[in-house]
């Protein structure tokens, strides 16, 4: 096996947003570090980055209500929407900062301007989102916000919602215009094209086979060529694992004692697409509805405007299904493999608590091609079967970790895992994922490079003004942070 004799300050293992995140950051901080980025397959992007394998929508919780629960006082609970939004304010500042350095030279190639809206429909549904306004509409953070009951209102808002109801049916929408869709994959390439015309170097069909950690502290990483089968080996001093669903494998084979007790368990996704220019047109907008009563937040049924490549399509879903594979084009062995004596009771716990799960993804695997339509109906009643073709979106590995009781629990968010000498990081989960991307970066950076936060703090804050505060706390910046994104992204 050959190997590299120059170490690699920074290795990126995965070609997908994070990756390109965490790589852009350590560029602007430190632009004489060695970067490399491994990516399995032809080129980046590919995997959950890859536009219609997400729904693009920049999860900043303005119509995801998943994130503003009913407690059982009736009242709304709003913190886990204001940290959402908090988080992709900090990712579209950092966005804004390489378009204004002409680093990422079209914003409209990855963000464009798309209304945010909640819908629902039925006496509780309505009166949950009109309490959800009224906890919302006075905070910095989505002071704009709309709300009505008038069906001419909303169907000015989005046509294609209100035709074919019964008059006698109530519903409600809210509405936040200035919110976008987001081509992550479009996004990602002008992040490595950024990483790679500045010195980074991109390895594409190149599988890690194996991490091993030198005495010196660095990482010895073993690679395959995907082309021809060469094997070979990288030394590197820092390792981000930003694989996706690939990424517990590795952080399994690396050894490391911080990713003991992790599970992962795979879901996939299926949407309704159409490309018909009449209907499009009918309907500039992601309008999310409410997850039946039981039902896990990857239910949560949306219909949305999504932009890739300058052309505008309409997708609905999702429909969950099943794959033992941790990537679409990955293994059906993934998931088996990834058993391990220190994560199988973990494992087994959450089989056990989550069958409400599981009979979900049951019955969202057997159901029908019109059983699917009728969820796109129950959001656009004069839905026409011709007019829609399904899609597969990318896979989903939610985290199973161990809890206090040494159980495990499954959550839906994403999780860092680092080393505790700050050699090697990776990142586990799922939604809200590439909108949190900056934010969750600059976590790992803390965690991993606690020596040069000192020195690099004042240049995060000019490419983050908002960096060490809370927009939730200071309505003036807020306000001026909101406005200076818009401009410079375009998005006003």
């Amino acid at each position: 096996m050959v190997s590299s004799q120059d170490p690699i300050d920074v290795a990126l293992i995965g070609g997908g947003v994070m990756s390109a995140t965490l790589g852009a950051l350590i560029k602007q901080l430190q632009p004489d570090w060695k970067i490399t980025i491994f990516e399995k397959l032809s080129d980046v992007a590919k995997e959950s980055s890859n536009p219609w394998n997400n729904a693009g929508t920049g999860h900043s919780a303005l119509c995801e209500l998943n994130y503003t629960p009913e407690l059982p006082d009736g009242s709304i609970d709003i913190a886990s929407a204001v940290r959402v939004n908090e988080q992709f304010q900090v990712s579209r500042q950092f966005w804004s900062h390489l378009v204004a350095k002409g680093l990422l030279p079209d914003p409209q190639a990855f963000i464009n301007p798309v209304p945010h809206m909640s819908f629902v429909w039925g006496e509780t549904n309505v009166e949950y989102l009109r309490k959800r306004y009224l906890a919302l509409k006075d905070h910095p953070l989505f002071a704009g916000m709309e709300y009505s009951e008038d069906p001419s209102v909303i169907r000015s808002w989005a046509p294609l919602l209100v035709p074919g109801r019964s008059k006698a049916q109530r519903f409600a929408a809210t509405r936040f215009e200035a919110g976008t869709d987001v081509d992550f994959g479009a996004l990602t390439r002008g992040l490595f094209d950024y990483l790679t015309d500045n010195g980074a170097e991109l390895k594409t069909e190149h599988t890690v086979t194996s991490l091993k950690k030198k005495r010196d502290g660095s990482w010895k990483i073993g690679l395959k060529h995907e082309i021809g089968g060469t094997k070979h080996f990288e030394n590197a001093r820092f390792v981000f694992v930003g694989a996706g669903g690939g990424a517990l494998s590795l952080l399994q084979k690396s050894g490391i004692p911080e990713a003991r007790g992790f599970g992962g368990f795979p879901v996939s996704g299926q949407f309704l697409r159409t490309d018909n220019p009449e209907i499009v047109a009918r309907h500039k907008a992601k309008v999310y509805g409410k997850a039946a009563v039981g039902s896990p937040p990857m239910s949560v049924p949306h219909l949305d405007t999504r932009v890739v490549d300058g052309e505008a399509s309409l997708m609905f879903g999702p429909y969950a299904g099943f794959s033992p594979k941790f990537l679409k084009t990955g293994s059906f062995m993934d998931l088996p493999l990834s058993i391990r004596p220190h994560n199988i009771l973990p494992m087994l716990a959450v089989a056990k608590d989550n069958m409400d799960l599981t009979w979900y993804l049951v019955t969202q695997v057997l159901a029908s091609k019109g059983k699917k339509f009728e969820a796109l109906r129950e959001f656009m009643p004069n839905a026409d079967p011709k007019d829609w073709y399904q899609i597969t979106a990318g896979q989903r590995v939610q985290v199973i970790r161990k809890d206090k009781k040494k159980t495990g629990v499954l959550q839906f968010g994403t999780e860092v895992v680092a080393a505790k000498d700050g050699t090697i990081a990776g990142l586990l989960g799922a939604s809200p994922g590439a909108s949190t991307a900056v934010p969750i970066m600059l976590t790992i950076l803390e965690s991993c490079f606690p020596n040069r936060m000192d020195a690099w703090a004042p240049v995060i804050a000019q490419m983050i003004p908002s960096y060490g505060k809370k927009l939730a706390d200071e309505p003036r910046l807020a306000e001026a942070t909101l406005s200076s994104t818009e401009s410079v992204l375009a998005i006003a």
